[in-house]
């Protein structure tokens, strides 16, 4: 059976309406302006638009940038010295570099925007007939990311920190040359994120391990709520109360009850448990349109007798499964967890699961299987510096390579990029950014 998407009205005006409109016009010349009845001349009634997306694929031009420089001629003269007056100019992104404002953020959105690995963007340039190394385009990288980005990075950080809930999570990542470490060491992405309260923040933080002392560290003021999938090491973050995730409760039944030959799997403890969370998100989904204060309400009436039946269920079955089974361990987890995993009920704001964090993650698994690794501590710094800036970007509707574009473009004309004032301007979710920087414009 074939499923037609509904169509959306006004849906294709409103993906059109930030791109720049070319207008061909087809008119009749003045002889063919003549009625094939009578002879009489022809009017214009009326047009028939038809309307094409064009596309323009990448093209290198090269950009001189001329300034005049001016002397007086009658100082030359008549005085003993001659005032030079020179015509202002723009400062380069990256000066001694060829690279301009909208050639940084091409590259840089490219790979973390799109996963484009460099070596494959250096073999894209040199079908462009330029010749440039990926060694050029990973300094290119670099470079931007400590010069221009990190003041805005560090504004954003102390923005996430202002608020009162957060989620964080972690991946892995492999950096070649860390000092005293083997190239195979296991490094770490840390991510953490506003909740769904507010604009988007959406950091990132590389760390060579993954003790407690690095979310510690990076979330020190913090306070307010934490949502987390339960691992240990964020019960060092202090003055916070730690949220469970339902989301990594269910796969665990769900997991359990896949282990189960396909026949077996009806009227089991794992198809029971895996009801319970079932219903849990069945309530979310039901009211996930209403207003926070509904949402609280139905918590509490739907909710909370799903998890009193639930917490009596999973006493019962303590004694009865063999706790290092998958069954076992999803009822430990739950066990372990169930402070944890009741805390949504404290706040009408807050989520049942974790699978915010879990969405800001899958961008950078997604690049990690085409870059494989980082090369260097300043590339992996500066990894997690883009990424940041570009998926906090994505998560207030702009579009990655424009925006960059435009940071490219201000922050070196800025007395001080890193003012506070200067880089509220800049913020993904300011209201002052260029209409063009926005995936819809409105």
């Amino acid at each position: 059976m074939e499923y037609k998407r509904k169509k959306t009205v006004g849906g294709r005006e409103a993906k059109l309406a930030s791109a720049p409109v070319e207008t061909i016009e087809y008119r009749l010349s003045e002889d063919e302006q003549v009625c094939s009845f009578c002879a009489g001349k022809l009017h214009e009634m009326s047009t028939e638009v038809r309307r094409e997306l064009k596309l323009i694929p990448p093209q290198m031009n090269v950009v001189e940038h001329i300034r005049y420089v001016y002397g007086c001629r009658r100082c030359e003269q008549e005085a003993i010295s001659t005032p030079i007056v020179t015509a202002p100019m723009p400062a380069p992104v990256l000066p001694g570099s060829l690279v301009s404002p909208s050639m940084l953020a091409y590259v840089m959105s490219q790979k973390y925007a799109d996963s484009l690995p460099l070596y494959r963007q250096e073999q894209q340039f040199l079908r462009l007939g330029i010749e440039w190394s990926r060694q050029t385009l990973a300094n290119w990288m670099i470079a931007g990311a400590e010069r221009w980005l990190t003041p805005l990075y560090d504004y954003m950080h102390k923005e996430l920190l202002r608020r009162d809930i957060a989620h964080a999570d972690e991946t892995t990542l492999q950096v070649l040359k860390e000092s005293g470490r083997a190239a195979q060491s296991k490094s770490y992405l840390w991510l953490y994120r506003t909740g769904q309260v507010g604009p988007d923040i959406i950091l990132y933080d590389y760390q060579t391990g993954r003790g407690g002392e690095y979310p510690g560290k990076f979330l020190k003021g913090f306070t307010g709520y934490l949502q987390t999938d339960g691992y240990s090491g964020y019960n060092q973050v202090e003055g916070v109360t730690q949220l469970g995730c339902w989301a990594h409760a269910r796969r665990k039944y769900h997991e359990a009850l896949q282990a189960l030959p396909a026949g077996q799997r009806s009227n089991t403890a794992a198809a029971e448990g895996l009801a319970f969370c079932n219903a849990l998100f069945e309530v979310e989904r039901k009211w996930k349109d209403a207003t926070p204060e509904q949402r609280y309400e139905a918590r509490l009436a739907e909710s909370r007798p799903i998890l009193d039946a639930f917490s009596a269920w999973l006493e019962a079955q303590r004694s009865r499964v063999l706790p290092k089974s998958l069954l076992g361990t999803a009822i430990t987890y739950c066990t372990n967890q169930w402070e944890k995993l009741n805390v949504f009920f404290q706040d009408r704001r807050l989520e049942i699961d974790n699978n915010r964090s879990e969405r800001s993650i899958k961008p950078v698994v997604i690049g990690r299987k085409n870059f494989v690794l980082s090369n260097t501590p300043r590339g992996a710094k500066a990894s997690a510096i883009i990424y940041s800036i570009v998926e906090t970007a994505k998560a207030n509707g702009l579009k990655p390579h424009l925006y960059l574009q435009h940071l490219f473009e201000r922050s070196p004309q800025l007395p001080n990029p890193a003012n506070k004032e200067a880089l509220s301007k800049l913020a993904p979710w300011s209201a002052s950014l260029p209409l063009v920087c926005r995936i819809y414009s409105k």
